[in-house]
C-alpha cells in the first residue's frame, strides 16, 4: 500500500507567546492554597480567561463561583488575576473569609496609580473595555464619578470633562498597542494638561506578543491565535495580524481548526495569549502534522524572564 504524501506546511511560532509571569502567579496561587489548604478553593471568577486552566483546577479542588456570597463560610476563597474592587475584599474580611488576592501586579499599580490621582484631585480618562473584569475592578478602586470609560476614537473625540485642567490618563493593561495609541493622540491633541502617570500601562506581555505578531504575520498566509474569545490580549493578536494583511483566527484548543482553512496555505503563524498554556501549542502543532509535512520555526523578537512573587505565607507552601 502506497501512502499518500502530506503536503508541506510551514510553521512560524511566535515568541513570546503564552503564559505571561501574572498569569504563572495566579495559577500558582491557586495550586498552593489547595495544597496549604486542602480542597475545595474558591476562586471569585476564572482565574485567568482560558477554559483548560479553569478545567484542570476544577479537576484538583477549585471551585470557581461569581460572587462572594456563593462561598461558604471557613473556606479560602482567591480573587482573579484580573483584580477586583475594593469592596470585594471588605465583603470578605466582614464575613470573616481568608483570602488570597492573585490580582497582576502590573494590574495592582493601575489601582494604586487610579488611587493616588483622584486623591490629587485629578479626573481620570480610563481607556479599556465596558464589562471587561480588569475594568470592573480598577474603576472600583476610585469612589463613583471619579474616572470616565473612554472605549473608542469617538468617545476620546466627544468626551465631555468639568476641568481639562485636572485630567490624567490611565489604560487596561490588555489593549491594543495600535488602538491605544491612536485614542491617546486624540486625548492629548484635546486636552494638553492631560497627565500621563509614568510608562504605559499596557503590560510588557500584551505588548511583546503583539510585537512578535507583527514580525511573522507578513510571511505568512494565515494565522492561528490559541486563546480564549473572553481573552482581551489574545482577542488583540488576531487584530494584529489582520491589520498586518494577514487572514487570523482565534481558537482554544486544536479540535477547533478546520483543515478548509489550510487551502492553498503554505506558511501559517501560530500564537498564544498570555493565559493560554503551551501545552495547547504543542497540541495545535500535532494536529496539523497529522494532514501535513510541518516543518517549525520559532520567531523570538524579545526574550521575557519576568516573575512576580508570591503572597506572603504561601511561598512555602
Amino acid at each position: 500500500m502506497i501512502e499518500t504524501l502530506k503536503p508541506p506546511l510551514n510553521l512560524l511560532i511566535a515568541a513570546p507567546r503564552g503564559f505571561c509571569a501574572g498569569v504563572d502567579r495566579a495559577i500558582r496561587i491557586v495550586e498552593l492554597a489547595i495544597e496549604k489548604y486542602g480542597a475545595p478553593v474558591y476562586v471569585r471568577h476564572e482565574i485567568v480567561h482560558n477554559k483548560y486552566v479553569v478545567d484542570t483546577l476544577k479537576a484538583q479542588g477549585a471551585i470557581f463561583v461569581d460572587e462572594l456570597d456563593q462561598v461558604p463560610d471557613g473556606v479560602p476563597v482567591v480573587f482573579s488575576a484580573h483584580g477586583v474592587p475594593k469592596a470585594v475584599p471588605a465583603k470578605a474580611a466582614e464575613r470573616g473569609l481568608s483570602y488570597l488576592d492573585a490580582t497582576c501586579p502590573l494590574v495592582s499599580k493601575v489601582h494604586r496609580q487610579a488611587e493616588r490621582l483622584v486623591a490629587a484631585g485629578r479626573h481620570i480618562l480610563f481607556i479599556g473595555h465596558a464589562g471587561h473584569p480588569e475594568v470592573i475592578g480598577t474603576f472600583g478602586q476610585v469612589p463613583p464619578g471619579a474616572m470616565t470609560l473612554i472605549e473608542t476614537v469617538e468617545d476620546a473625540q466627544t468626551a465631555i470633562v468639568a476641568d481639562p485642567e485636572n485630567l490624567a490618563f490611565l489604560t487596561q493593561t490588555t489593549l491594543s498597542v495600535d488602538d491605544t495609541a491612536a485614542v491617546l493622540a486624540i486625548l492629548k491633541a484635546r486636552f494638553p494638561s492631560i497627565l500621563a502617570p509614568g510608562p504605559d500601562d499596557i503590560c510588557y506581555a500584551t505588548s511583546n506578543r503583539q510585537a512578535a505578531v507583527k514580525a511573522i504575520a507578513q510571511s505568512c498566509d494565515f494565522v492561528l491565535v490559541i486563546g480564549s474569545p473572553k481573552s482581551s490580549n489574545s482577542m488583540r493578536l488576531v487584530e494584529v495580524a489582520m491589520r498586518n494583511d494577514t487572514c487570523a483566527t482565534l481558537i482554544q484548543r486544536a479540535e477547533d481548526i478546520d483543515f478548509a482553512w489550510f487551502e492553498g496555505v503554505r506558511t501559517v503563524g501560530i500564537t498564544a495569549g498570555a493565559s493560554a498554556p503551551e501545552l495547547l501549542v504543542r497540541e495545535v502543532v500535532d494536529r496539523l502534522a497529522t494532514r501535513f509535512t510541518v516543518t517549525e520555526q520559532e520567531v523570538e523578537t524579545v526574550a521575557e524572564n519576568i516573575v512576580f512573587k508570591l503572597p506572603r505565607g504561601l511561598e512555602a507552601a
